[in-house]
């Protein structure tokens, strides 16, 4: 196989599929970005899509600004799920995610400012800064930054640093669950608290978390 077309196959395997577009909603440039992310994080650590509950991710995103979108590329691609526990959002503000499995290591990586910038003078952050929701870009607008974005190599979107001395201990799991004594819900025992005596749930309990 020529370079060319080498270079084609590899980003390839960095196109997310159309399934993982519905599952975020609309066709935007993060998501896609968070799975290439993904994809990277994997192949440089030496794991695959996980089944179960081996592989963590922590993206260092917060709120109020909607590259967020990438943390559905991060689920889609890696399987460390919120709904699996495997993925936990850092409030950092930036642009990165450190990727962790305990028996191959961590890696983290983190979009470069000059890549940014660059797609910033694309027209869909001209309709996006306007308050145009995502769904209600023309399309040919975002799908000519999506190809753009596709066509970057990945030393031009990525800095990348081995995380030798990064440590991670996972909440072990439990099944141990009581009924609250006021409102008759179950809560798993981590949860539970004491009011006069006996068992109640957080919200029925008057205490904060």
């Amino acid at each position: 196989m020529s370079d060319t077309k080498n270079a084609e196959h590899t980003r390839d395997r960095h196109i997310p599929p159309v399934w993982a577009f519905e599952f975020h909603g609309h066709r935007c440039p993060f998501m896609p970005i968070g799975y290439r992310m993904g994809v990277l994080a994997m192949k440089a650590l030496g794991v695959e899509h996980e089944a179960d509950h081996g592989f963590f991710v922590f993206p260092e995103l917060g709120e109020g600004h909607p590259q967020t979108c990438m943390m559905d590329g991060l689920q889609a691609a890696t399987g460390a799920t919120y709904g699996k526990v495997l993925i936990e959002k850092q409030f950092y503000g930036k642009l990165a995610a450190t990727f962790y499995h305990p028996k191959h290591g961590a890696v983290r990586y983190a979009l470069k400012p000059d890549f940014v910038d660059e797609m910033g003078k694309h027209e869909f952050f001209s309709y996006r800064k306007r308050g145009v929701e995502p769904s209600q870009i023309p399309a040919a607008v975002t799908d000519d930054l999506i190809a753009w974005v596709a066509k970057q190599p990945d030393e031009a979107l990525f800095k990348v640093e081995p995380r030798p001395d990064f440590v991670f201990t996972p909440t072990k799991g439990s099944f141990n669950k009581a009924l609250c004594s006021v409102c008759g819900e179950y809560v798993f025992e981590r949860y539970l608290r004491q009011k006069d005596g006996k068992p109640v749930c957080i919200p029925c309990s008057g205490y904060g978390k």
